[in-house]
């Protein structure tokens, strides 16, 4: 049990001197010449320079555990091995200790967080604005999926399903506006009325390991007509479409072009494996159930994170006011 009459941290960024002091022997990748703390994202990222080059140092977040990070480095490692003579996908690699592991778990003021060394990854961060990037990413995204159904996953993992997508956000939600909040009955229906019509889909779609969080903004970097995938930290099974969901809501791509360059990417998946009518039919569905678990998201990072100030009623209410123009009731 937690005892709050002492000061305790949810969240600590480590600094870049404990980390090199706690790793720079534990890996054989040259002298340490600098530790850069880059990103806080869902999970923190240094940029690592040692004499033979760049390095990129992720430290998970205390809620993600070992049997996690050891499903993530497995799937990586399998990817790496498929996609050896793949013109069209990659995925980034990590970097093994001395003593052969992948990871090492942090002593932090919130309790244990784990690390994992990434190599660094060249290429461009390409934005899928133009039809032909998006069917060379679509070629990738195929090509991932192709080789992921050949990974093996052996430890227990949630699913993207229903529940993960719908009931855990909708419960998060609820418990952070409140039972009696007016918004609480429309969230109930539109999410009843969502569940619903994934459910009557479902049947007919595409179902194996996803990437998981394929929006192509932070994940894939490009060399030539390849794409490296990488950030596999929610893969697991689920609806294909939902995958490529992610991909069609991208944000950045300007709306008089939408349509042009999704067709570009089917048609570069397509080269690659197929995509039903069914599956593409229900990409859009997932578009909203995307949408829906991303505000569950965002309830989640709110007391360790990001602070209540940017989640009251304007952040709700341009939420359901998105679900209501959604068509879904």
């Amino acid at each position: 049990m937690l005892n709050f009459n002492q000061p305790m941290a949810l969240r600590s960024i480590l600094s870049p001197k404990y980390l090199e002091f706690a790793l720079r022997d534990q890996y054989d990748m040259g002298q340490w010449e600098e530790c850069l703390f880059w990103l806080r994202g869902l999970n923190d990222t240094y940029r690592i320079k040692t004499s033979t080059g760049l390095h990129i140092l992720r430290v998970y977040r205390a809620e993600i555990g070992e049997e996690e990070v050891i499903t993530e480095l497995s799937v990586l490692s399998q990817l790496k091995a498929i996609l050896n003579s793949s013109a069209h996908a990659d995925v980034g690699d990590y970097i093994k200790r001395k003593d052969n592991r992948g990871y090492t778990v942090l002593d932090a003021p919130e309790g244990k967080r784990v690390a994992v060394m990434f190599r660094y990854i060249e290429g461009t961060e390409n934005n899928l604005e133009d039809e032909e990037s998006c069917y060379a990413f679509g070629q990738s995204a195929a090509e991932l999926h192709k080789a992921m159904d050949q990974v093996v996953v052996e430890q227990p993992r949630y699913e993207l399903d229903t529940r993960f997508l719908i009931d855990q956000p909708l419960a998060r939600i609820i418990a952070y506006i409140g039972e009696s909040h007016e918004a609480g009955p429309f969230l109930y229906a539109f999410t009843q009325e969502l569940k619903k019509r994934v459910t009557a889909s479902s049947q007919s779609l595409e179902w194996g390991l996803c990437h998981g969080d394929m929006h192509g903004n932070n994940n894939a970097f490009q060399q030539g007509n390849s794409f490296t995938h990488y950030d596999l930290e929610w893969t697991a099974k689920g609806w294909r479409a939902y995958d490529l969901a992610q991909v069609k809501a991208r944000k950045r791509q300007s709306g008089e072009q939408k349509a042009a360059l999704w067709n570009a990417l089917m048609a570069g998946y397509r080269s690659i494996r197929s995509f039903s009518p069914a599956d593409e039919q229900a990409v859009d569905l997932f578009i909203v159930a995307r949408r829906f678990w991303v505000m569950g998201l965002d309830v989640a990072f709110i007391e360790s994170d990001m602070g209540a100030l940017d989640y009251g009623d304007d952040w709700l209410d341009s939420f359901v006011e998105e679900f209501r123009e959604a068509g879904i009731i």
